[in-house]
């Protein structure tokens, strides 16, 4: 028999648990005047109805902190170093850590870097926090309590080294991922990317109907998006008043299949094979209420899922596409780069309706970058040019 490959795993860190106020003035003072701070979060989404930040990891001078902003409450002490310009926050895959700092303390972020984002500009395949970690310094993070209630208090200390253990390879990481983009001449592109990566803010709750977020709803008869609306606002009740996420009450699936089936009785309910058994026994009633109130709406008032008349083109609009589409996919292969990152679809589609014909126009085309005009935007032009 072969030799078990040995795992080297990521040391426990040492860190700080913070849990008043005191302890986390006294840690600001350590790291306030640092170059980079390296910040991770963790939040309860997959337990509770209302998300909410539970842990702030932050490293700095071999300083490491686990913030519990459910005991020390007022967190508005870390907003300065936050909006210092001078201090670079380090972060791995910051979408999420953006738009939940700035949703629950309003703390916004200046001068980011995102470790995950720099990865993809190099060109790497696995770009998670654990494949980076390993593929730079040899060792495994633990990931075993990726998916645990960070809401359970008193927080077991092995939780809480879990968590520290995110953050104190990302300062160390970032000077990597720096020099290895200023050899190859794209850390400008990240940071342009970052500038506008810690710009991004969570979605406010629009008035109008549920199904307007929903995937696939589109695709339904007005009488079955009624149904799935009323479903959509059952289960919302439902999660509120039970505190917990709306895929643990029912799926999305689920809501779409019985929706559009739109079954007459319990029975039908049973056999559409949407709902567990638990489920049925607990919810049964209450998704028949939903399916026949819809059922019940007359016909001149169920609703229409809105649709964008689409404006008139030119009909060389689809021959520019695909010429951009042909220039983009070469371009990416040759620097070894995803092609959504030098353009997506949505960027080329607007380039081909704008059809710009000088750089200065092909910048002020919506969706566009300005670090992807100045190094594509004379390729840009030529491709267009071949095809009008």
């Amino acid at each position: 028999m072969g030799q078990a490959k040995k795992i080297n795993m990521a040391p426990v860190p040492d860190f700080e648990y913070i849990e008043t106020p005191e302890q986390l003035a006294a840690y600001v003072r350590t790291i306030e005047n640092a170059g980079m701070v390296a910040v991770d979060t963790e939040g309860d989404s997959m337990f509770h109805y209302q998300e909410r930040v539970c842990l702030i990891q932050m490293s700095a001078r071999e300083h490491t902190a686990v913030i519990d902003p459910l005991s020390v409450g007022d967190l508005s002490i870390l907003k300065p170093i936050f909006r210092d310009g001078s201090i670079c926050k380090v972060l791995h895959g910051a979408d999420y850590d953006v738009r939940s700092l700035y949703r629950d303390f309003n703390i916004t972020i200046n001068n980011l870097f995102d470790t995950q984002l720099a990865s993809v500009f190099l060109g790497l395949k696995e770009t998670s926090l654990e494949a980076v970690v390993h593929q730079h310094f040899g060792v495994e993070l633990d990931k075993k309590f990726q998916k645990k209630n960070w809401s359970r208090r008193p927080l077991p200390e092995e939780m809480a080294a879990y968590a520290a253990s995110d953050v104190t390879h990302l300062i160390p990481l970032a000077h990597i991922l720096t020099e290895a983009l200023e050899n190859m001449g794209r850390l400008q592109w990240v940071l342009e990317e970052c500038r506008l990566l810690s710009g991004v803010r969570p979605s406010e709750e629009e008035d109008g109907p549920m199904f307007l977020k929903f995937k696939g709803a589109g695709r339904l008869e007005p009488r079955q998006l009624a149904a799935l609306e009323a479903l959509l606002q059952m289960r919302n009740a439902i999660a509120r008043q039970k505190d917990r996420p709306h895929f643990k009450v029912i799926s999305n699936t689920a809501l779409k299949k019985i929706a559009i089936a739109l079954p007459a009785d319990l029975k039908h309910l049973e056999a559409c094979r949407a709902l567990s058994a638990k489920q049925f026994d607990r919810y049964g009633r209450a998704v028949m209420e939903a399916v026949r109130n819809a059922c019940q709406i007359p016909e001149n008032r169920l609703p229409r899922y809105p649709r964008r008349k689409s404006p008139r083109l030119s009909r060389r609009v689809p021959a520019r596409v695909n010429a951009l589409r042909q220039w983009r996919d070469q371009t990416a292969a040759r620097l070894e780069l995803d092609p959504a990152l030098v353009l997506n679809r949505a960027l080329i589609r607007a380039i081909a309706v704008e059809n710009p014909a000088r750089q200065a126009a092909l910048k002020k085309v919506d969706g566009i970058h300005a670090w992807q005009a100045k190094t594509f935007g004379e390729a840009i032009i030529q491709a267009l040019q071949a095809e009008n």
